[in-house]
């Protein structure tokens, strides 16, 4: 999904709002449960692109501005990433939230290109094994029940001489900074959703995939790859 750091600012419900049985509050929330959160701010988070474009959209433009022909961007969101990619690309973008593909399909009118949009869970997508030629993603590992099914997914339906490129987001390697993310982890996940303390590259490594470029930025804060699929090996 799109610069989830900043949907604390979008979202009105604050943390006591949730009992302690909530599966918020446990950061166990469900595919049902972030449908549901997402459906209350879609709106809002396409209104603050502009400010992802500040922070996060150079490092977007690097990894995916130089992606070719049949193109799958997985947690599309409210489109940020479409704007990066090459005009030339039959993009697919896939999101669990209606509302996020209802503001995906505004940032395709508004940049004037054409693109196939479904509803569809990342953990478990809908495309037969080798369908793409590359495969994104950009901050939303920090937001699915299980990251780990998600990233072979992308593995699964992309082809073996693809490739796979994310832009991620997670803990600070600044001591000031981690700390404080690990003082709000738990109410920054009750209200967004996601778990910023996260460590990418650890996910991935989980996940079996290879990583054929990695880099860093933000502080830490974001880390973006390029990963050669594994031609079915995991699964």
């Amino acid at each position: 999904m799109t610069l989830t750091g900043l949907t604390e600012r979008v979202r009105t419900q604050r943390e006591d709002q949730y009992t302690d049985g909530d599966s918020r509050v446990q950061g166990s929330m469900s595919v049902s449960d972030i449908r549901d959160s997402y459906a209350e701010y879609a709106d809002g988070i396409r209104r603050l692109e502009w400010l992802d474009r500040l922070v996060i959209g150079r490092h977007r433009r690097h990894r995916f501005g130089d992606v070719d022909r049949r193109v799958l961007d997985v947690a599309c969101g409210t489109g940020t990433n479409f704007r990066y990619l090459p005009e030339t690309v039959e993009l697919v973008g896939v999101d669990i939230s209606p509302e996020m593909l209802t503001q995906a399909e505004a940032t395709l009118a508004d940049l004037g290109r054409d693109g196939t949009l479904r509803e569809m869970d990342a953990q478990d997508l809908a495309f037969p094994d080798d369908s793409f030629d590359t495969v994104i993603s950009a901050l939303s590992t920090c937001t699915f029940p299980d990251p780990i099914a998600a990233l072979r997914e992308m593995d699964r339906v992309c082809k073996p001489e693809g490739t796979i490129r994310l832009v991620e987001h997670g803990r600070s390697d600044v001591g000031p900074i981690a700390k404080y993310q690990e003082w709000r982890a738990d109410a920054h996940y009750a209200k967004t959703g996601c778990r910023w303390t996260q460590e990418p590259r650890e996910l991935v490594s989980q996940a079996g995939l290879t990583v054929r470029d990695t880099s860093t930025g933000l502080f830490g804060t974001i880390t973006t790859f390029e990963i050669t699929p594994n031609q079915g090996e995991q699964q």
